[in-house]
């Protein structure tokens, strides 16, 4: 069973939850659009089932509701910062400003983020930078309970560790109309900006000086609309993203073979090895809720191999940690992510760039599709073909993590509603 709810009274309503958690006003409804975001793109792991998870981490002291990001160093192509617990919603969108001000300004720039909480959907973060013109690369860490195992491992070492990669596209001239009807307008006064190929006007002011920290709740409410037809592959090195498991064992569904192991080592096809805690080979249940299967990686040794370079860049290399000690029933989760940006415009290959992407683009796209398949398609358009579906129709809850939802909002004094729940 399920329940549908229109984008626009979901966000009032994550929103509702997240200032009663002590967030103020702005940055409550900026954590709401970037969660609902992710539901309209179609990744419902990244989107309002979250919640209950933030208001938990909120409540236990691992979540600061209203920390922006601390520049700890700044020299124009080299950006070390600090997300200090906050949103990762928040200080993660500050942190792209920064970086793509700088690149902008001198061509490049080598971003590193620490400690800021789970950063959400990364491919949020490379749609700021192509509606910018910038190539961008990112690879990210998670310090939680580790649940992917190594290749020729049996249990869980490290995270879903996501890398993203984004490319702009030259558009055609049909897309300089501007956001499609019905995009969002500006909430609260603050200024939106439209992730598409006209998109976003970024500040490229020298930003927080070293040392000091970027203004709390950040500046801007993202509308990523239907248009800009860029390149964005976003992916866990996992098989699947741990919060898929989440969906599927909440809609009471089995996965496919070869996503998971069970907490003895064995392959199994039951989502909840690893959402709840797992009994261990005496049947017992682990007192500390820690014990769980594992998720395995794509590509066996390639993306195991993926997965600890996402381990090392965006963990050690940038200050916030790796995971080696044994798993916690905590439930914040703090992200770690390395950035890249790229402006071909400074690096002079702008034009061979541009047509060059698209020949190959064309090309790629000219493939006879196989049978089950309507087209070829480029990383980024399924989400786009999501947003025009979802926006119209609404976006469907299981009624599982629509009652989380609700427990989540009673746990800080709001009571929310839902429609009809329908088959």
């Amino acid at each position: 069973m399920s329940i549908t709810i229109q984008a626009q009274s979901l966000r009032a309503q994550a929103a509702s939850i997240f200032i009663a958690a002590g967030s103020a006003p702005h940055e409550a409804q900026q954590v709401a659009d970037n969660l609902v975001m992710a539901n309209l793109s179609g990744h419902d792991s990244h989107g309002v089932g979250m919640i209950a998870r933030y208001i938990d981490a909120v409540l236990e002291g691992g979540l600061n509701p209203n920390t922006g990001v601390k520049v700890q160093l700044d020299i124009g192509t080299l950006l070390s910062l600090d997300g200090q617990r906050g949103y990762g919603q928040v200080v993660g969108e500050q942190a792209m400003q920064l970086g793509i001000a700088r690149a902008k300004q001198h061509g490049s720039c080598i971003m590193t983020l620490a400690n800021a909480h789970h950063l959400g959907r990364i491919g949020h973060w490379a749609e700021m930078a192509v509606a910018q013109g910038l190539v961008a690369m990112h690879f990210v860490n998670v310090l939680s309970r580790p649940v992917v195992a190594a290749y020729g491992g049996t249990d869980g070492r490290f995270g879903t560790n996501p890398c993203c990669i984004g490319i702009p596209l030259k558009q055609p001239p049909s897309s300089d109309a501007g956001p499609p009807q019905g995009a969002r307008a500006p909430l609260g006064g603050s200024a939106v900006h439209a992730v598409t190929s006209v998109g976003a006007h970024l500040s490229s002011d020298a930003g927080p000086p070293q040392g000091a920290r970027a203004p709390s709740g950040g500046s801007a409410v993202h509308a990523v609309t239907s248009v800009g037809a860029h390149f964005i592959l976003d992916f866990a090195t996992s098989r699947v993203a741990q919060g898929k498991m989440r969906v599927a064992h909440n809609e009471g569904r089995r996965v496919e073979p070869g996503f998971l192991i069970d907490a003895q080592g064995k392959p199994t096809t039951d989502p909840g090895v690893v959402v709840v805690p797992q009994p261990n080979a005496q049947g017992v249940i682990d007192p500390g809720n820690t014990l769980l299967g594992a998720l395995l990686a794509f590509g066996e040794h390639k993306g195991s191999g993926l997965a600890v370079a996402c381990e090392l860049l965006g963990g050690a290399l940038t200050g916030g940690g790796t995971w080696h000690r044994p798993a916690d029933a905590k439930r914040a989760v703090l992200n770690g992510m390395l950035t890249v940006l790229i402006d071909p415009a400074k690096l002079g290959t702008q034009a061979t760039f541009e047509s060059e992407s698209s020949a190959f683009v064309d090309w790629l796209k000219a493939s006879p599709p196989q049978p089950g398949f309507d087209a070829v398609q480029i990383g980024g358009e399924p989400e786009r073909a999501y947003r025009i579906a979802r926006e119209r129709e609404g976006i469907r809850i299981d009624t599982t993590t629509w009652q989380e939802i609700v427990a989540a909002g009673r746990k800080v004094g709001v009571e929310i509603s839902g429609p009809t729940t329908l088959p």
